[in-house]
Formats: structure tokens, C-alpha cells, sequence
């Protein structure tokens, strides 16, 4: 063999092998932001009907307590009741004109419009979300407060992950006393890490106005933010079980007003805050947020709303939360289909683990809701990766890791396409009858190989002998480095200069510059 001939073949296998590792186009890549689920239904039809039917009861006979002063305004206006005892309930006339008329698509943009999230049907996406107080360090196997800049951290890491694709914010950042300091640095340190759809919340309406200029100041201008607003409201309008909560409820009319999305984010907890049973649970949640969307609607017809049903599961022996049960599994799935028969964009909570730290405890318990919640067709599958302890620590290793497992539940998502082309005999009649009993060279197998399978980037499919070869690599090991690339170089969502100077100057901005 001539050294040009090797060096042709050689050319052709680092051709191949950088074509392969090029990223791919939407329409080519097997998993993506948006694809379409919904073939798992835990609920039967008739059950879809008794949990609506139970819901609209709630709403007209229980209904909602501790409304502030403009909320019963908005919705006497709109139609409900305000009883003697306080409590505002709800005609299911007026529930239903509220689910007819509401925006049944939505677009959540991102700073970026290649990031932009169509919500609505079965569309599926996968992001970050929750309040941690804890960091998890992988190395010392011990928690600490997070920080502001973990927080920014996590953002850059996500913005760098296919398969994560929002970024509300994970943690909670411990290092700032102040609560009007504190939200306005969280809008910038996820805007300033991530181009992505960024999700946060307020505990004052005088915080919105105040985040809301610095968002005119990243978008351009007022005109620009509200013509693609690129942050939502995480707002949890509800106190369960049926009282909502006053001050969040004029955060979010504070929202509305401002042109930013919200999510009704309704959290009961099964056995404590909501009803034990799933079914029960799932009723309280659909009834609150069937409320909330009554809501938003009275103060603004038609205003993006996300479904927020969030009911978690409770450890019944101990008080423990259980974000990675299967019965976690089982609300979100459940809620997702409530979503579908209201024809809503919705969202709920997967991915959570209850294990401390990134070990087989906490890849069962992300799987197995991430899974069903794409099979169930959720829009808005929250807390997806990196939440350890129930919710009360975050880890950038899992985050990383959760690009990979996700991309996996999407895959599950996408399910079986049977066509001609993906079928076709004439490949198997060639192979078997005329070929050499095996389809590795096949055009079929060659052409279809990075469409049809996802490769996981982190995840290790050597053999042991390899495995031993390659020095026994440990997948953490492989994240923490992953996650040290990343923060080593300077984030592209960065603000320009002088931007970040005109910001820096109005606001008291904690990160470095």
C-alpha cells in the first residue's frame, strides 16, 4: 500500500468522522426541541371526564379564598361570585368561556430566535426550573449554599446543552439578603449565560417594574421586549389547597401588564396540601389552575398562560417529598393529558431526584419521569435535570449528564416511524440474498445512522476491555470536565459592553464583570 493511498483512506475516515461530529440540521437531527408526543394516556376517557367534572365542582362550590382587592375586581367583573365567607367561586360557565377563549399557542422566545419554543398540542420540551438552596459538590459529596454565580454558571452550562431548551431558574442565589436585589441579579445572571427562553419569579410587584426596564435595556427597548419577551413569570398564584396567594397574584397582574408570559403554577403537595390520592390531586391542581387561567384572562383576554399544574408527591411515612417516585411520574403524565383535553399549553415537573448526589438512585428517578412525561405529550417538562434532594440541591454534573438522559426520553418521545423507506425489503432481500448477511455497509444503515439514533455524549458504550484501556474513565469525572471546558471559555450570551456598562450603572449588578 502506497503512503498516498494511506493517506486517502485515512483523509476519508477524518472526513467522516468530522461530518459525523458536525452538528446536524433540525430536520436531520433524531431529537429536538418541540417533537411530538402524547401516545401514553394513564387516564381513561371516562376518567379524563370525572377529573374535569370534579374540577369544575371544586371551583363552583369550594371555590378560592384570599383573593387581593384588584383580583376580586378582575373576577367578579368576569363573573364569579364573592361569597360571605370570602371565598370566590367560580360558575362553570364562566370557567369554560375562560378555556375557550384562552391562547391555545405560545411562543416563549428566546434572545436568540433559533431558541424560540412553540407550545401548544403535544409538543414536548425539556428545561431547568426550581428554587435549591444547595449546591451539590461532586468532589467533597457535600452541600453547600448556592451562589449567584452558580446560578450564571448553570445558565452557560445549559446554554451549551442541545437537550435543555429553557433555562427557568434552578437555584436560588443564598449569597444576596435582599429580595429586590436578589431577583433583579437572577434576571441577570440567567440573561447574561443563556440565549435561551429564561424562566423566573418575583415576590413583589415593585421587583417587575424594576426587572422589567432592565429588560427593555437587554431587548432594545419597551417595543422590542414586548414584541419578543424572552423571560416568563414562574408565578405561584395558589396557596394550596384553594387560597391564593395575594402578594403573587399581583405579581402577576404586575406581569401582564408588563408583557410577559406567565406560568399558573400550581403546587399542592399529595397528602399535605392536595388530596393523597393521584386522581385527587390532579383534580385540586387542574381546578386551581382552571382559576388562575379565569384570571389572566379577565385581565387580559387571551395573554400567554402556561398550565402550570405541579402537584408533587409525599412520602406518607416519613413527610419526605417524593419528586422521583413513580407515582411523581404518574401526576405529571396524568396532568399532561388534562392539558391535551383542555387543547392548553401546559407544563409539570419531571426529572427530579430524591437521591443526594449524581449516582443509579438518581438516573432511575430522572429516567423514569422524564420518559413518561414525553410520552405524555407534556409542553413544559420543568426541573428536568440537575435537581438532587427533593428539590433542595442543584448539581452541574447532573445538569450535563441530564443533556444526555434526556436525549434519550426524547427518543422514546419520537417513538417508531413506519414508512416504506424505513421498513423497505428491498434492503433485507439484498442483504440476506445477495450480500454479505449483514447490513454495517448498507446505504440504508450509512444514510439513516445519525437521523434515526442518538449518541450520548457522556454516556460509555465501550467494551470492558476498551473501558480498561481508556484508564476506567468515570462518567462524574467525564461531566466535571465537560462542565470545566465550558466555564473556561467566555459566554456567548455575554452582553455587549456597553450594555452591560449602562446596566451595571442602574442596577447593582453582584457578578464580576
Amino acid at each position: 500500500m502506497t503512503e498516498s493511498t494511506t493517506a486517502r483512506r485515512s483523509g476519508g475516515r477524518a472526513a467522516r468522522r468530522a461530518s459525523r461530529a458536525a452538528p446536524l440540521e433540525d430536520a436531520v437531527r433524531p431529537v429536538r426541541a418541540g417533537l411530538d408526543g402524547g401516545s401514553y394516556a394513564p387516564l381513561t376517557d371516562a376518567g379524563v371526564r370525572s377529573i374535569h367534572t370534579a374540577a369544575l365542582d371544586a371551583l363552583a362550590e369550594i371555590g378560592l379564598a384570599d383573593a387581593p382587592a384588584s383580583g376580586i375586581a378582575h373576577l367578579t367583573r368576569a363573573g364569579a361570585t364573592l361569597g360571605a365567607d370570602g371565598r370566590l367561586r367560580f360558575p362553570r360557565a364562566l370557567v369554560e368561556d375562560a378555556v375557550a377563549h384562552a391562547n391555545r399557542r405560545i411562543t416563549l422566545h428566546g434572545r436568540d430566535p433559533a431558541h424560540d419554543l412553540q407550545l401548544g398540542g403535544t409538543r414536548v420540551h425539556y428545561g431547568t426550573a426550581g428554587a435549591a438552596v444547595h449546591m451539590v459538590d461532586v468532589q467533597t459529596r457535600h452541600y453547600r449554599e448556592s451562589t449567584l454565580q452558580d446560578l450564571h454558571d448553570a445558565a452557560r452550562i445549559a446554554d451549551r446543552l442541545d437537550n435543555i431548551h429553557f433555562v427557568q431558574r434552578p437555584m436560588v442565589a443564598r449569597d444576596i439578603e435582599d429580595a429586590r436585589e436578589m431577583e433583579l441579579n437572577t434576571v441577570y445572571a440567567c440573561c447574561a449565560g443563556t440565549s435561551k427562553h429564561v424562566g423566573t419569579s418575583f415576590s413583589e410587584p415593585g421587583h417587575v417594574t424594576a426587572a422589567l426596564e432592565m429588560l427593555h435595556m437587554i431587548a432594545g427597548g419597551e417595543d422590542a421586549w414586548r414584541t419578543r419577551p424572552f423571560v416568563s413569570n414562574s408565578n405561584c398564584f395558589v396557596v394550596p389547597p384553594m387560597k391564593f396567594a395575594t402578594e403573587s397574584c399581583q405579581v402577576m397582574e404586575a406581569c401582564i401588564a408588563g408583557g410577559m408570559p406567565v406560568l399558573l403554577l400550581s403546587a399542592g403537595m399529595a397528602g399535605a396540601t392536595a388530596p393523597s390520592t393521584i386522581a385527587g390531586a390532579i383534580v385540586q391542581a387542574v381546578a386551581e389552575c382552571l382559576a388562575g387561567l379565569v384570571y389572566v384572562n379577565a385581565v387580559k383576554p387571551g395573554h400567554p398562560a402556561i398550565f402550570g399544574t405541579w402537584p408533587f408527591g409525599l412520602d406518607l411515612r416519613t413527610g419526605a417529598m417524593t419528586g422521583g417516585s413513580g407515582e411523581q411520574a404518574l401526576l405529571s403524565a396524568g396532568c399532561a393529558q388534562m392539558h391535551r383535553f383542555y387543547d392548553l399549553p401546559g407544563g409539570a415537573v419531571g426529572g427530579i431526584a430524591d437521591s443526594k448526589l449524581p449516582d443509579m438512585q438518581a438516573g432511575w428517578e430522572a429516567m423514569c419521569s422524564n420518559v413518561m412525561a414525553g410520552l405524555s405529550g407534556l409542553n413544559m417538562v420543568y426541573e428536568a435535570a440537575g435537581m438532587h434532594a427533593s428539590l433542595l440541591g442543584f448539581c452541574h454534573e447532573s445538569l450535563i449528564l441530564g443533556d444526555d438522559l434526556i436525549g434519550q426520553a426524547l427518543r422514546c418521545t419520537r417513538g417508531i416511524e413506519v414508512t416504506e423507506d424505513t421498513i423497505n425489503l428491498d434492503v433485507m432481500r439484498e442483504t440476506c440474498l445477495d450480500g454479505p448477511g449483514h447490513y454495517l455497509g448498507a446505504a440504508q444503515t450509512l444514510g439513516r445512522m445519525q437521523s434515526d439514533h442518538v449518541y450520548p455524549a457522556l454516556g460509555d458504550r465501550t467494551s470492558p476491555k476498551e473501558w480498561a484501556e481508556l484508564d476506567k474513565p468515570d462518567l462524574v469525572a467525564r461531566a466535571s470536565a465537560r462542565k470545566e471546558a465550558i466555564l473556561a471559555e467566555r459566554a456567548a450570551a455575554r452582553f455587549d459592553p456597553m450594555l452591560d456598562a449602562a446596566i451595571r450603572r442602574r442596577f447593582d449588578i453582584r457578578l464580576p464583570a
